[in-house]
């Protein structure tokens, strides 16, 4: 009896573990710095002005986390255009399918990520290694001195 109960707590723990993914409030893109709420509002083709970016990643559905051009639900490809006449800063056109574009409006800053300041961190690393490379070669060069 027992061993029945133990083995039924195992099986059960084991086969009861599930994925579990964020119920998102709204279909949202994010671009230089900024979400966007995809609207139902369609913006006519005359409208589109020029290609401003794209979903570059997704935003994690476990945590909710999200940096750079990321979607919470256009796949990564999704292309963003300008719309004539209209802020970029206010809205956007997100391409919904081929010839199908959605107005997506600013509603905040994107969340703060570490990543959003790694290309920064790379540029100081190069710049100081470039900077000791040249001092250690312009050391090598000078003459001795005699006294």
């Amino acid at each position: 009896m027992k061993r029945g109960l133990v083995l039924f707590v195992i099986c059960f723990t084991f086969f009861s573990l599930n994925a579990q993914a964020l119920d998102w409030a709204y279909k949202f893109v994010a671009w230089e710095g900024g979400v966007y709420e995809v609207t139902e509002e369609l913006v006519d083709a005359s409208d589109i002005g020029e290609k401003i970016g794209g979903v570059k990643r997704m935003a994690d559905d476990r945590t909710g986390s999200y940096y750079g051009d990321a979607s919470n639900y256009y796949e990564k490809g999704t292309k963003y255009y300008a719309i004539k006449g209209m802020d970029s800063g206010n809205a956007i056109a997100v391409e919904e399918q081929e010839g199908i574009w959605l107005k997506a409006v600013y509603l905040n800053e994107t969340p703060f990520h570490w990543m959003d300041i790694l290309p920064y961190i790379l540029l100081g690393i190069t710049a100081f290694v470039l900077f000791i490379a040249l001092s250690l070669r312009y050391t090598s060069k000078k003459e001795p001195r005699l006294h």
